[in-house]
């Protein structure tokens, strides 16, 4: 059964691996102190058990997506270690809180009143895209809480957005209706096409879930309003944690030279390029990451 949170077009999802994750989805709500003020946010996540694994493992998405984006990943990982993915604030399954700004600083508080709270222990931090500058960025101010990370096509050479400070509202709600607009067509457009492969449909219905969710597209232009993960390259040498470095081979929506850049800033850090996949490996080759993954956790020492 699907947790009643969700919205309907949930249903007609018949990808096995999301419906599977979708079901083990649970959302509580987590104190989270934001400036002057202390407030609850009903957070999404699913938490997996393993009674051998000592270190946890911590999942996080990108931008505009939501934790099922590691439908394929996370079943490899939660028969070998105690694996949480989690949607973070204004993201995913994750209350938007409208009356609050999606902004860096926002979204390290909420990840550190959620790590302090349910797990109580330094993580494997493993951040997809955007995911992975909120993990450098949770690292560089809350190193204690942090045992390794691993960047899978990390924003953090790319992907700021220091601009938004400065657009119109209108304009970046624009923004906001294309991004639904873009995937909606897509899936009308496959819809369409007699004999479609389901694999596509279905990921056009996942990566449009969330966006039925309340609240979305205002925590879209809010987040888009704070500038991003600006400036965040001139701190990556100040990274002391093992980090491993995942990268597609071929990744249309940051490129390849960022692989490269972030193995050169971040001294104790190792590259591996992951063949055959684009900007999500962990969907495109989810075996091949999860092998890479964890020889990673057995080096660092779990």
């Amino acid at each position: 059964m699907l947790p009643e949170f969700l919205p309907a077009s949930a249903s007609a999802i018949e990808d096995a691996d999301a419906i599977a994750l979708l079901q083990q989805l649970q959302r509580r709500s987590i104190q989270t102190s934001l400036e002057s003020e202390t407030i609850e946010i009903a957070t999404a996540y699913v938490y997996a058990a393993c009674e051998q694994s000592t270190t946890p493992i911590v999942l996080l998405p990108g931008f505009d997506s939501s934790l099922l984006e590691f439908r394929r990943l996370f079943p490899h990982l939660a028969a070998q270690y105690s694996t949480w993915t989690i949607d973070l604030i204004g993201f995913g399954f994750t209350s938007a809180i409208l009356t609050i700004s999606i902004c860096p600083q926002t979204i390290r508080k909420h990840l550190l009143s959620l790590v302090q709270t349910w797990i109580a222990q330094p993580v494997i931090l493993v951040g997809a895209s955007l995911g992975g500058a909120v993990a450098i960025d949770f690292a560089l101010h809350h190193p204690n809480w942090v045992q390794s990370l691993v960047l899978i096509d990390s924003v953090g050479f790319s992907g700021d957005f220091p601009i938004g400070q400065w657009m119109p509202r209108s304009v970046l709600e624009f923004g906001a209706d294309w991004l639904h607009f873009r995937k909606q067509a897509a899936l009308s457009a496959a819809l369409a096409i007699p004999g479609m492969d389901l694999t596509l449909i279905d990921a056009l219905r996942c990566s449009l879930l969330h966006q039925a969710m309340p609240g979305w597209k205002e925590a879209i232009v809010s987040f888009s309003q704070s500038g991003g993960y600006t400036n965040l390259d001139t701190q990556l040498g100040k990274i002391q944690h093992p980090t491993l470095i995942l990268w597609g081979t071929s990744d249309d929506v940051l490129g390849t030279k960022d692989a490269t850049r972030f193995q050169e800033a971040i001294s104790n850090s190792e590259l591996i390029w992951i063949e055959k996949a684009g900007h999500v490996p962990h969907f495109d080759q989810s075996e091949a990451v999860a092998a890479h993954l964890s020889r990673f956790v057995h080096q660092v020492g779990n």
